[in-house]
């Protein structure tokens, strides 16, 4: 990542599981003059700083919903990548006020900051829950993918370029699955709950999405969005391969949670086209716009109960993955 050299790079929300795998890759490979870490957590950032003593990281108290802070913290930065958000499905249905806050006011702050002082490139991540949205996370998330794809109409040629990176679930990532199974069996648990027993989701490794975005990052256009390739497993062949003897509770499915989860829908399958590693959504607005792949058929779409489950062996893998990753 050469591009990422003496260049300054800001991460909001960097105190999650995200910014910490960034913030190593970043030390150990690309040599940037500055890292900063905007977050509104005082512990966590006090923690980090514990962790990594690399003498260019930098921390900045604030919040994505105030764009006077964001103005102060992106002076002379190179490139944003937007991780804050606020992402328990429950806790935004019960509080829908403060989701919209956070993941659509905040969008539209940054975007705004970056106009204002001149970022190059931004990546905001989203989620696998933002396509066909049934839960108010999943649709605040939308929101905020609809307000980066087109801010790159307003900011002009020359101008700031965003882009979104929408992917599933992060092995070892807060609040995911595997490690709350792990703790559950660690606590002599007598069974493991399952919302539902067909239920999948996609799966990829915290270093696989630090990699996947510092790519995007580079290769930025300007308007696309990108979907990595995921791996699709059952959750009820995560708990078997857990712990083979434990019992398996159906407690019924969450409210807005889906049984299965969808990367790219038929709606949105007559802009998307397929490279080796990844499916681009390519904005409308740019009808002649240079393309990387091939166009996919009109009614494809990627859904995670495709049946290409990962095999036994590639779980075990992914789980002990997750072991080292979560130390």
């Amino acid at each position: 990542m050469n591009f990422l050299k003496n260049k300054t790079i800001l991460i909001t929300g960097g105190t999650g599981s995200f910014g910490n795998a960034a913030v190593e890759y970043l030390t150990h490979h690309c040599k940037p003059k500055k890292i900063i870490i905007f977050s509104r957590d005082e512990n966590k950032q006090y923690e980090m700083q514990k962790k990594f003593k690399d003498k260019n990281l930098r921390f900045f108290l604030g919040d994505v919903r105030d764009e006077d802070r964001l103005l102060i913290a992106f002076r002379n930065v190179d490139y944003v990548i937007h991780a804050a958000a606020q992402k328990h499905v429950p806790a935004g249905e019960y509080n829908p006020f403060e989701c919209i806050k956070t993941n659509i006011n905040g969008a539209q702050s940054i975007i705004s900051a970056c106009f204002k002082t001149n970022v190059k490139k931004v990546v905001a991540l989203s989620t696998d829950k933002a396509c066909n949205p049934i839960n108010l996370y999943g649709a605040t998330k939308l929101c905020a993918e609809k307000l980066f794809i087109n801010a790159n109409q307003l900011s002009g040629a020359g101008g700031t370029k965003f882009s979104v990176v929408r992917y599933g679930n992060v092995i070892a990532s807060r609040g995911s699955v595997i490690p709350f199974f792990k703790e559950l069996v660690k606590n002599k648990a007598n069974y493991l709950p399952l919302t539902h027993k067909d239920m999948t989701r996609f799966f990829l490794t915290l270093s696989d999405s630090v990699k996947f975005v510092f790519n995007n990052l580079n290769n930025i256009v300007g308007g696309e969005i990108t979907i990595p390739k995921m791996n699709s497993i059952l959750i009820k062949d995560i708990i078997k391969m857990i712990d083979k003897k434990i019992k398996i509770k159906i407690v019924g499915v969450r409210p807005g949670e889906k049984i299965h989860e969808i990367l790219c829908s038929k709606d949105e399958s007559d802009l998307v086209y397929e490279t080796k590693n990844s499916f681009i959504i390519y904005p409308n607005y740019k009808p002649n716009i240079k393309k990387s792949g091939k166009k996919v058929k009109s009614d494809f779409e990627y859904v995670s109960n495709s049946k290409k489950y990962l095999n036994n062996t590639a779980i075990i893998n992914l789980i002990n993955k997750s072991k080292v990753l979560s130390k």
